[in-house]
């Protein structure tokens, strides 16, 4: 029987210097609330508020781990926790002072990487449920230091990282194009450069742009904010044109539709020469999930 893979496997060996750069900006100097609550061992439980996908609970477990504190979880990673109650995610013990150093700094990413689940998560099965078989996918749009945690939310919610940084692949916009001079050129310089391990993508504002850019032996053609028929016509003409089918040029390679990108508009953008649909809308200014972590009263002797 076949099982998900565990995310966690996937990060770096680097990741976890994030976390101490974490620590770094919400604790840079004394601990004044720590000298209150001492160094007694303590459980305080993890509450979600609100509804949502659960994500991020490898940062999480690390976060408690560099301050001598454990992570009970009560539901796994990816579980969609319920809108119509408040729910004990899990158990954390350890040092008061310590599960106090790591409470803001845990909670604040759980609530992101959990948001960015969730509203993936919609966009995922919203674009399932129309029968479509094509990728929804993240862009580099994300918070500066964080892209791994949200990149990762995405993933836990069903979607695409797509690209992770610039080097991850070759993708050339406007801007590369309007100084390089054209887009045939644009493609030939980075092919001689890049080999041929690295997909390109060109983005596009009209077919004969996207004509070109095949020609030149671009992998993704990106038709950037257009909408409606404007943007199935000129879809099906590039495979029609280009595609393998009968009277094709036999090539093989991927329309992404970009620019726009929300849920409302979703199914619009959806047709079945659309590859890929890629969005920001899946993590910039998404709504968290509301997290808290209480510890619990001393018992009275």
């Amino acid at each position: 029987m076949s099982t998900s893979p565990n995310l966690a496997h996937l990060l770096p060996p680097s990741w976890k210097t994030d976390i101490d750069r974490w620590y770094a900006e919400d604790t840079p100097s004394f601990d004044w609330g720590g000298l209150v609550v001492g160094e007694e061992e303590q459980e305080a439980f993890l509450w979600a508020k609100s509804g949502g996908i659960l994500a991020g609970v490898p940062f999480f477990n690390e976060i408690f781990k560099r301050v001598d504190c454990t992570v009970e979880w009560l539901y796994p990673e990816g579980a969609d926790l319920p809108y119509d109650s408040k729910t004990k995610v899990a158990i954390v013990r350890g040092p008061a002072r310590q599960l106090l150093l790591g409470e803001r700094v845990g909670l604040n990413m759980l609530a992101r990487c959990s948001g960015i689940a969730t509203i993936s998560k919609r966009f995922s099965t919203l674009a399932r449920s129309s029968g479509w078989q094509g990728k929804i996918a993240g862009t580099r749009k994300t918070t500066p230091g964080f892209r791994l945690v949200e990149k990762y939310g995405m993933m836990v919610g069903g979607v695409d990282p797509h690209r992770h940084d610039l080097s991850s692949m070759v993708m050339l916009k406007d801007n590369h194009i309007w100084a390089s001079g054209s887009i045939t050129g644009a493609i030939r310089t980075c092919r001689r450069a890049a080999g041929f391990s690295l997909l390109i993508t060109i983005e596009c504002q009209s077919y004969e742009e996207a004509a070109e850019a095949l020609d030149a032996g671009a992998n993704i053609v990106m038709l950037d904010n257009m909408v409606g028929e404007e943007l199935q016509a000129n879809a099906k003409k590039l495979k029609e044109v280009y595609g393998k089918g009968p009277g094709g040029k036999g090539r093989e390679f991927l329309i992404e539709s970009s620019g726009g990108v929300v849920e409302d508009g979703l199914l619009a953008r959806i047709g079945p020469d659309i590859d890929i649909l890629s969005t920001s809308a899946i993590h910039q200014s998404v709504q968290h999930v509301d997290f808290s972590l209480k510890i619990q009263p001393r018992k009275k002797s």
